[in-house]
């Protein structure tokens, strides 16, 4: 690789009492910033080593002082108690029982004590405030129903901030257990202002201030008991924007008031997989609003110390997501993305900032985020990093970010060499896939598929969370796989479906489970949507559905796109009802998708006339129907493998007619190809850890003979 390849875009995390490994690792991976990460510091030999200097900021959770001081100032959230069955006239419900004590406090100031509830959850119905007391911690039901079930939802103190309390816990941080202010608060907010202003004047040689995040995390709600220590987890809920002072302000804009229950939604809470009820779609726009405008106070607050403000979108981001409305009205500089996939580098790479980087893993952290032993014994990060790195690059070889780094303790790469050489070799790698794309982007087929879900664009390229934490739904795999192919993927919701968003579009993918936000649920009952999707497949687009697409009760099919797909899953009402016979299909060019499919029961075909191309114990799990001059595509799985990436792709060219019309595509699906016009220079890489003996197909009809490495990537002029 030439040398023009081995120096800048790269962030490296320093580390005080190691600053020759700092400065040795920096000129190897060829670092032109260096940042502290949590838990670490930067020392003066360092800060003074002439390179950019990345400072953390985690705003709301470093004012322990100024927290105690002011108990009221802290975050807050509606919990709801676990159910306790009635067996006579009155029932004890312990709110926090089964609640981890050292993340939370009851909340019963009067304040709060006006915003709980008490419910009936065999009637679902609110026990009226006369019927109920707290004393001594408890709530006393009376008269109650015998035998039917109680909760009291109720408020909240967050005593320890969540990230902290990961790394106590995985990473044995033993320092004081950190709180977290809500800027809400109009004393916590002056504070806050106050203390950037003084950080910035007292660090001059910060060139990025990295705000990790902003103001509301995740939610994450741990459990006393081991064996339920994860009681809930969303990488995109609102719960912890929760207090009386956001509830008064919401009713005062909004005209109506929320209560615990919009929140509690009958002890399923507001999930990001289900559909938002009307209520939270308000209080996630009124969030936004408020995040937008706290945080551009404090950008402008950087700005006028001739810093830049970067972001960090994985922890308290919640409320700023990249592809809101309100997003550039702040004013980052950047965005920083922790990544273990290739969806999460599209998800960077298209958010509307000017620079984007993302955080490579593994992390530097003795076990990582996704469970390895990384740098502890029996761990080998160094396939860990080069795994990690095959899914990004094939990203990034269709959308590449600006920078690239890591983040954690720097000391924990010694004695791990190969590691060092690894990320060496990325970082090369790297660079030449961004200077291709500095004089053009990648050749893309003529190919527009959109993904169609009920958030749409607002939640583009991810579902809730990273792989790890979401791998059991097909529409992680599908958006892994688009995320390297070379088609131009846009995401749309149901609304925008039905006003001109399919205009243009090759092809419509729908996937999840009945009632689920990404199927759609209720939306489904909208006869427009289900018009309009008809109508563009019938005039010559295609319509995939997975697993339980576009599937609603109360019609005389399950899938409402039944008559577009030929297939539809019977619920019960059609065991009496005869079946279609078929036989498996073969002349399909659509690969072997045998390892992306379940066993799915209950599925038949609508009127026989779908091509069934797999099925197992005699359902069909694979079909393909022509439907006017468009196609209808099922698949009862998806899983992202080289295969089954390589058979969506089939399928997405066999449905814009372009079989054997479709240039820079491997033979090997092993392999992919992206070709830069501009620079007239074809990357080829190997994503297997075998050598890889491959052709590549070429616009006038032959085919290149291609040798390739383990995970090697290429480049040849053509």
């Amino acid at each position: 690789m030439s040398e023009n390849f081995r120096q800048g875009d790269f962030t490296l995390p320093g580390e005080a009492g190691y600053e020759q490994l700092t400065l040795d690792l920096a000129k190897k991976w060829g670092a032109d910033v260096i940042r502290d990460s949590d838990g670490t510091k930067l020392s003066d030999e360092i800060v003074k080593a002439g390179y950019g200097i990345y400072s953390t900021i985690c705003i709301i959770r470093q004012h322990n002082e100024f927290a105690l001081a002011h108990p009221d100032s802290q975050q807050q959230t509606f919990l709801c108690s676990d159910p306790v069955v009635a067996a006579g006239s009155s029932v004890i419900l312990r709110p926090l029982d089964g609640y981890f004590e050292e993340q939370f406090q009851v909340n019963d100031s009067p304040e709060a004590m006006a915003c709980w509830q008490v419910y009936d959850r065999t009637t679902d119905t609110e026990v009226p405030r006369e019927h109920w007391k707290y004393e001594n911690g408890a709530v006393i039901v009376s008269p109650c129903v015998p035998w039917h079930s109680y909760t009291v939802s109720f408020l909240a103190w967050r005593v320890w901030e969540e990230i902290n309390m990961y790394n106590h816990t995985t990473n044995h941080w033993t320092s004081e257990h950190l709180r977290q202010l809500d800027p809400r608060h109009p004393l916590a907010w002056e504070y806050l202002q106050k203390w950037l202003r003084d950080w910035c004047e007292q660090n001059p040689d910060t060139t990025v201030v990295r705000f990790t995040s902003l103001f509301y995390n995740f939610v994450w709600i741990f459990g006393s008991d081991a064996r339920l220590r994860n009681r809930f987890t969303d990488w995109a809920s609102y719960d912890f924007t929760a207090s009386p002072a956001a509830l008064k302000a919401f009713s005062a804009e909004y005209g109506y008031a929320l209560t615990a229950e919009d929140f509690i939604n009958q002890r399923k809470l507001q999930a990001t997989h289900m559909p938002p009820t009307a209520h939270k779609r308000d209080y996630m726009d009124f969030i936004q609003a408020f995040v937008a405008e706290k945080a551009k106070a404090l950008v402008d607050i950087v700005h006028s110390y001739g810093k830049k403000a970067y972001v960090f979108y994985d922890d308290s981001w919640v409320g700023m997501e990249p592809y809101g409305k309100r997003f550039a009205s702040i004013g980052f500089d950047g965005l920083i993305k922790c990544i273990f996939s290739g969806f999460e580098c599209r998800l960077c790479a298209g958010a509307n900032v000017p620079a984007h980087e993302i955080r490579l893993h593994p992390y530097l952290f003795p076990v990582g985020l996704g469970g390895l032993p990384t740098f502890q014994e029996g761990g080998h990060p160094e396939k860990d990093a080069l795994q990690y790195w095959v899914s990004a690059r094939r990203a990034l070889l269709r959308q590449c970010v600006d920078r690239i780094g890591l983040g954690g303790y720097l000391h924990l790469t010694q004695g791990h060499p190969a590691f060092v050489d690894a990320i060496e070799r990325i970082g090369m790698e790297f660079r030449k896939i961004k200077a291709l794309q500095k004089d053009g982007p990648a050749y893309t087929l003529p190919i527009r598929v959109a993904v169609l879900h009920t958030w749409g664009a607002l939640r583009s390229w991810t579902l809730s969370g990273h792989f790890h934490e979401t791998y059991m739904h097909p529409l992680i795999h599908i958006n892994e796989a688009l995320s390297g192919l070379p088609v131009e993927v846009k995401f749309i919701s149901f609304e925008d479906a039905e006003n001109g968003a399919l205009d243009g579009l090759n092809t419509v993918i729908n996937a999840g489970r009945a009632g689920d936000a990404w199927s759609g649920g209720d939306a489904w009952k909208r006869n427009r949507l289900v018009e309009k999707l008809t109508e563009f497949v019938y005039n010559g687009g295609a319509f995939i559905g997975v697993d339980e697409p576009s599937a609603v009760p109360g019609y005389d099919t399950f899938f409402r796109m039944a008559q577009v797909l030929g297939i539809d899953e019977d619920t019960g009402a059609r065991v009496c009802h005869g079946r279609w016979t078929y036989k498996i299909d073969p002349s399909f060019p659509f690969g072997d998708p045998s390892d992306g499919l379940k066993d799915k029961e209950h599925l038949y075909l609508t009127d026989g006339k779908a091509h069934v191309i797999a099925d197992m114990k005699g359902v069909p799990q694979m079909s393909v129907n022509r439907f006017g001059s468009g196609w209808g595509v099922y698949l009862s799985d998806f899983i992202v493998n080289p295969r089954n990436t390589r058979m969506l792709l089939d399928i997405l060219v066999y449905a814009a007619n372009l079989t054997d019309k479709a240039p820079y595509i491997t033979g090997d699906c092993r392999a992919e190809a992206a070709y830069y016009p501009a620079s007239k220079t074809l990357i080829v890489v190997n994503n297997a850890p075998e050598c890889v003996e491959t052709t590549v197909s070429l616009p006038d009809g032959n085919w290149l003979n291609v040798s390739l490495m383990p995970l090697e990537t290429k480049e040849i002029a053509l």
